[in-house]
C-alpha cells in the first residue's frame, strides 16, 4: 500500500502544473463553506469587506468585470446568482488504508490491527427555491437528496476520532438514495440596510437584511448551522476526520445518516449572532429511527457568535455553543456497579438506560486570518461523560488546534495545504466501562490501558479545473480508541471531488 502512496504523491507536481487563472494582487482569497456530515461545498467569495464593519464595499464597474474574468471556476457548471432557485450537486470519493500497527488484543469493536483499506462514495443533488427573492422577507425551500455508498476502515469502529466524515456508522444501510434535507428557511428583515451574503445550498439569497431573524425548520444536519468554521468543517474539500471537522464533544442530535428534525430561531448582526434550535433525538444510540414525542427526549442547542477579529483588517469570528439532550442513555458508573454486583456478564450500557435522562455539554469555536494566505482557527469541547455518548462519538474532551494555507503564492490561489492536532479524552466512569469489556456504539477492545487518543491530520487539496479537486491526505493516531496496548497507526488517504 505504501508503494501505492509513493506512486501518488509523485505525480502531485505534475497536477500542480496544471495552469490555474492567477488572481489579482488584491483579490481575496477562497471562502470555503462547509455542507455538513454528508455534503460539500465550495464558493469563491470577492466581496471586500471594511475591517469593523458588515458594509460591503462597491467595485468599480471595470474591477468587477476583472474580477469575474480572473477568478477561477470552482464548478463544472456556472450556478447564476440572480435566480431564485438553485440546482447544484456534488461527488465525493474517498480512498483510505492504514498498514497493520500494534496489537496484542482486539475486541468487538476494535480498530483492526491488520492492514487493510476502503472506499466511500457520496452524492448529493441540492436543489432550492426562494420565494420573494432577495427581499427583506424572502422565504427559501430546500430540499436535498443524498446517496452513501462504501464502507469505512474496520466499518468506523474503534476511534474515537475516526478517520472518514462520509462514512455512514451503519454499513447495513446501503447506498439507496434518501432524503438529507427538507427545510423551509424563513427571513424577517429588521433593518432596511441590504448587505452581500454569499450564496450556498442552504441560504439562497445574494442579499440579506443586515440585522434579521431566520427561523428554519424541517429535516436538517446540525452542522449545517452551528459549530461551523470556515478552515476545518468541510470533509470535502478539508480534513476528514471527525473530530477535526467538528467538536467531538457535542453530542449533537442526529440519526446514523447524521440528520434530525426540527428547528432554528436565528438573530442576525454586524457583530454578533445567536441561534437556539430544538431537534429529535435517536430512539436509542446511534439509532436509525428519530423519537418524535419532543416533550420526552429533545436535543437543545445554543450558539453565540462575535464577529471579532484579533487582527485590524483580517476576518475573524469566535463562537461559543452549549447544549442539552434529553434521551432514553444509560449511565457508565451504574453499568460497572451492575456487573461487580454480578447483575450481567459484562457491563452493558443499555441495561441501565432511564428515558428523560439528562447529558449537557459546552463548545468553544473560533477562527482567524493572520495573512492573506494563512489562517488558523481551534476548538475545545466538554462534557460531563456519566451518561452514555448517543448520537455522535465517545469523547467527554476534545482540544484542537489547525490552520491552512492558499496557494496563491504558488500561482493556485484554490489550493489549499492544511495541517490540524486533536487531542480526545473520556473520563473514569466511561475509562472503567470499556475496561471491563463494555461496548459503546464506536468503542470496545475488550480491555482497556487508558491514554488521550491524539491525532494530527495533513492533507493538500488540488484544484484540478473547474469543481474538480483531488487531495492527499495523512492521519497519525496515537493510542487508538483511547488504548495506549495498541497503535500508533498511520492512516493515508486520496480523494477526488467534484462540484457540479
Amino acid at each position: 500500500m505504501r508503494s501505492v502512496w509513493i506512486v501518488i504523491a509523485s505525480l502531485l507536481p505534475a497536477l500542480a502544473s496544471a495552469q490555474t487563472p492567477t488572481p489579482l494582487p488584491d483579490a481575496p482569497q477562497a471562502a470555503l463553506r462547509w455542507s455538513a456530515p454528508a455534503g460539500g461545498y465550495l464558493r469563491l467569495g470577492l466581496e471586500h469587506w471594511k475591517s469593523g464593519d458588515v458594509q460591503v464595499l462597491a467595485d468599480s464597474p471595470a474591477d468587477q468585470e476583472r474580477s469575474r474574468n480572473d477568478a477561477p471556476l470552482l464548478t463544472m457548471f456556472p450556478h447564476p446568482d440572480g435566480k431564485p432557485w438553485m440546482i447544484a450537486g456534488q461527488a465525493n470519493i474517498i480512498f483510505q488504508a492504514h498498514g497493520g500497527f500494534h496489537s496484542p488484543y482486539s475486541g468487538p469493536n476494535s480498530f483492526s490491527g491488520g492492514g487493510e483499506y476502503k472506499t466511500s462514495l457520496l452524492g448529493t443533488l441540492y436543489t432550492g427555491y426562494a420565494w420573494h427573492f432577495n427581499s427583506h422577507d424572502e422565504t427559501d425551500f430546500i430540499v436535498d437528496v443524498e446517496s452513501a455508498g462504501g464502507r469505512g476502515l474496520s466499518q468506523a469502529l474503534g476511534l474515537a476520532g475516526f478517520t472518514n466524515l462520509d462514512v455512514v456508522r451503519n454499513p447495513n444501510l446501503g447506498s439507496t438514495p434518501y432524503l438529507a434535507r427538507g427545510e423551509i428557511l424563513q427571513i424577517i428583515g429588521l433593518s432596511r440596510k441590504m448587505v452581500a451574503q454569499d450564496r450556498d445550498p442552504f441560504d439562497l439569497a445574494t442579499k440579506v437584511p443586515a440585522r434579521r431573524i431566520e427561523i428554519r425548520v424541517g429535516k436538517m444536519s446540525l452542522p449545517d448551522q452551528f459549530d461551523a468554521n470556515e478552515a476545518g468543517s468541510d470533509s470535502h474539500l478539508q480534513f476528514m476526520n471527525w473530530t477535526v471537522d467538528n467538536n467531538g464533544a457535542w453530542d449533537y442530535a442526529a440519526d446514523t445518516r447524521g440528520y434530525t428534525v426540527g428547528g432554528i430561531l436565528e438573530y442576525d448582526s454586524p457583530q454578533w449572532d445567536f441561534r437556539y434550535g430544538i431537534f429529535a433525538m435517536p430512539t436509542v444510540a446511534n439509532g436509525e429511527t428519530l423519537d418524535w414525542a419532543f416533550s420526552r427526549a429533545n436535543g437543545q442547542n445554543w450558539e453565540f457568535d462575535w464577529n471579532h477579529s484579533l487582527l485590524r483588517g483580517k476576518h475573524g469570528v469566535s463562537r461559543v455553543l452549549a447544549y442539552v439532550n434529553h434521551a432514553d442513555m444509560g449511565n457508565y458508573r451504574e453499568s460497572v456497579q451492575d456487573y461487580r454486583s454480578d447483575l450481567t456478564s459484562t457491563p452493558e450500557i443499555s441495561d441501565t438506560e432511564r428515558q428523560g435522562t439528562v447529558k449537557y455539554g459546552f463548545g468553544w469555536n473560533d477562527e482567524q486570518d493572520i495573512t492573506n494566505h494563512l489562517r488558523v482557527f481551534s476548538r475545545f469541547g466538554w462534557n460531563p461523560d456519566k451518561h452514555e455518548s448517543f448520537a455522535f462519538t465517545e469523547v467527554a474532551q476534545t482540544v484542537e488546534a489547525g490552520g491552512d494555507y492558499n496557494g496563491a503564492q504558488w500561482g493556485r490561489p484554490v489550493d489549499k495545504i492544511g495541517f490540524a492536532f486533536v487531542s480526545n479524552a473520556i473520563k473514569k466512569d466511561h475509562q472503567r466501562y470499556l475496561a471491563l469489556g463494555g461496548l459503546g456504539f464506536l468503542l470496545g477492545d475488550g480491555h482497556l490501558r487508558y491514554g488521550r487518543e491524539n491525532i494530527e491530520e495533513s492533507y493538500y487539496n488540488l484544484h484540478a479545473w473547474r469543481g474538480m479537486y483531488f487531495a492527499l491526505d495523512m492521519q497519525h493516531i496515537d493510542d487508538p480508541g483511547y488504548n495506549r496496548d495498541r497503535g500508533p497507526v498511520w492512516v493515508e488517504g486520496v480523494r477526488a471531488h467534484v462540484d457540479f
